[in-house]
């Protein structure tokens, strides 16, 4: 499956009274290049992320966000000053005995006095805090991967209608290549005939003369490599694993046979073919720039 290097995915779920969102995205790179932006607190979960996501992606510019919130109150222990608690109770009946005020303490009264109370976090379990985000993750590089499919069946198709032009580019090259040995034969009998006039043509000569321009402009070769090059270009296209390096040393050769071709042309018809094909071999080597 041709997969595209470009891609996002997000999601959001709350597990263990935590709000966890995970967002992906990535772009073109020659390798695999990963960066991530967590929580300060949760910074142990960088590298995991990136084993993770390594694990499903082999190539481009990747970004994982991540979000964790917690739920007000979880994980909190709240702690009260037992002796300040008492403290302040001595005192206010102190003040009330003296002012000859009616003793009406009771507990909510406490509650004002804020220093009494600490509020303290229980120190979480990083694996739990993993198997939760990883849970999250899942559902987000899920949405991501489907979306780089998408993208990459666009590619592929995009690039069969491309090889496809190549081939009917070689085909007609393959078909004009011998008339173009065979105008040169007519174009030097005429060009002796009218050198010589009314002298005897040596036809050997000429003969030997077109066989030579025939070997010199001969691309039987090339057309037979690029016309496999582009049989493996479709295996490849059917591959389950990355293909965009393979892929980008292909289109190289592609490119070299189609320089030959037109290095060697010596007609117009031809050259433009080549010319032709350069340009769709040129529009492949910028799609699959964004190929894994």
């Amino acid at each position: 499956m041709v997969k595209s290097m470009t891609g996002y995915g997000r999601a959001q779920q709350m597990l263990g009274g935590r709000d966890i969102t995970v967002e992906i995205k990535s772009v073109n790179h020659r390798f695999f290049e990963f960066s991530a932006r967590v929580p300060r607190a949760y910074g142990y979960l960088e590298e995991r992320l990136k084993s993770y996501v390594q694990g499903q992606i082999s190539r481009g510019k990747v970004e994982v966000g991540v979000t964790i919130l917690t739920v007000e109150g979880q994980n909190a222990v709240v702690e009260a000053n037992r002796e300040l608690a008492g403290a302040y109770v001595d005192a206010l009946r102190k003040i009330g005995e003296e002012a000859g005020l009616k003793d009406d303490l009771t507990l909510s009264t406490l509650t004002r006095f804020s220093d009494i109370f600490t509020v303290r976090r229980e120190a979480e379990d990083e694996e739990e805090i993993w198997a939760a985000v990883r849970t999250v993750a899942d559902e987000a590089v899920n949405r991501f991967v489907a979306m780089r499919a998408a993208e990459g069946e666009r590619l592929r198709a995009d690039l069969l209608g491309r090889l496809e032009s190549i081939g009917r580019g070689v085909a007609l090259v393959k078909e004009q290549s011998p008339r173009t040995v065979e105008a040169y034969r007519e174009r030097l009998a005429a060009k002796i005939r009218e050198v010589l006039a009314d002298r005897q043509i040596d036809e050997t000569r000429i003969v030997t003369e077109a066989a030579i321009f025939a070997d010199r402009v001969a691309v039987d070769e090339e057309t037979v490599r690029l016309e496999s090059h582009l049989v493996q270009f479709r295996e490849i296209l059917g591959s389950d694993y990355p293909i965009g390096r393979k892929l980008d040393f292909l289109v190289q050769e592609i490119n070299r046979e189609a320089n030959t071709i037109g290095s060697k042309a010596q007609d117009v018809a031809v050259a433009q073919v080549v010319v032709d094909i350069k340009s769709d071999v040129e529009k492949i080597r910028e799609q699959i720039q964004n190929i894994e």
